[in-house]
């Protein structure tokens, strides 16, 4: 077990380190300047601008620097166009929008889904699998930007129920989150069915069977725990997903999370809030995907070898 998680912790850091790399070089070959605006900046102060921040320096020299920013000081950077602002206030200020609505998220998902897909499994070519997968294809097909608006005219604007935008009120994670939930409930029902019929095949089971056990207690003692890795190996990233933001579902809903800053950074030419998101993002996956193998490892022993 030890083993394995130093293996894992050692293979994140690889990730993340190309992560960087790869993510300082893409944005500074975007066209464009972060200095670009309407109002034409006057040579010597667009000159003293780029000294503050660095970038006159050649890409190389600020590769480094930020490394070492970055491992020594613990420095994400500073907005370039908002001076004394920090990427890292930025994402504490919006982390916990999209922690909150990715717990909600996840939660939907994992209790809508993994019924759906043990039920498909245990009733095979039935009405009742063929309704399951009819329904997580349609919510695999149908992307974000169209269930979220269906959701927010249907519930919001028709019949009034909740609101359609903000994130003030308690009730106003519902749409942002059974949006993302439905969508990720989708992938779980298929994978949790798949791993079902999988598991439901096994000699074990039919020996169970034959003992006599009854159905309710050979899918939830014997077949439970396995047919669910293919699931929780998807959760781990969908989870880290869901928490750093859906840029779509962020803007059908004006949720303030980290989905916004993002595309503002790229739209603003934000190297440093980009990277810091980017790195962050990176961070939230390594970790997802370590704590989804910890728990494969718990519903399969044999994985321990």
């Amino acid at each position: 077990m030890i083993r394995l998680i130093i293996s894992r912790l050692g293979q994140g850091i690889i990730t993340l380190f190309v992560l960087i790399t790869l993510t300082f070089f893409l944005v500074r070959a975007m066209p464009g300047s972060p200095y670009v605006e309407e109002k034409a900046i006057p040579e010597h102060a667009l000159k003293r601008m780029k000294e503050y921040t660095g970038l006159d320096q050649p890409v190389t020299v600020q590769y480094f620097r930020y490394l070492k920013n970055l491992i020594v000081y613990q420095d994400l950077g500073d907005l370039i166009k908002k001076d004394g602002v920090k990427v890292s206030e930025i994402i504490g200020e919006s982390f916990p929008v999209s922690l909150g609505l990715g717990v909600m998220s996840i939660g939907i998902a994992l209790i809508v889904g993994i019924p759906a897909g043990v039920i498909a499994a245990v009733r095979k070519n039935t009405v009742v699998d063929f309704s399951c997968l009819a329904a997580a294809m349609v919510g695999i097909c149908l992307p974000s930007f169209v269930i979220g608006p269906l959701l927010a005219v249907t519930a919001g604007l028709g019949l009034q129920w909740l609101n359609v935008a903000g994130w003030s009120s308690p009730t106003d994670w519902i749409l942002p989150a059974v949006t993302l939930g439905l969508i990720n409930a989708a992938y779980l029902a298929r994978l949790a069915r798949g791993g079902m019929l999988d598991v439901l095949s096994q000699d074990y089971i039919r020996t169970a069977r034959a003992k006599g056990a009854p159905p309710s207690r050979i899918v939830i003692r014997h077949a439970l725990r396995g047919g669910l890795i293919p699931a929780v190996a998807f959760v781990g990233p969908a989870f880290a997903g869901m928490i750093s933001g859906s840029f779509v579902i962020e803007t059908i809903f004006q949720v303030p999370g980290m989905g916004q800053h993002f595309v503002n950074a790229a739209t603003d030419r934000e190297f440093f809030l980009i990277q810091g998101l980017v790195l962050f993002y990176g961070f939230l996956i390594v970790g997802a995907n370590l704590l989804a193998d910890l728990a494969q490892i718990a519903l399969n022993p044999r994985l321990r070898r």
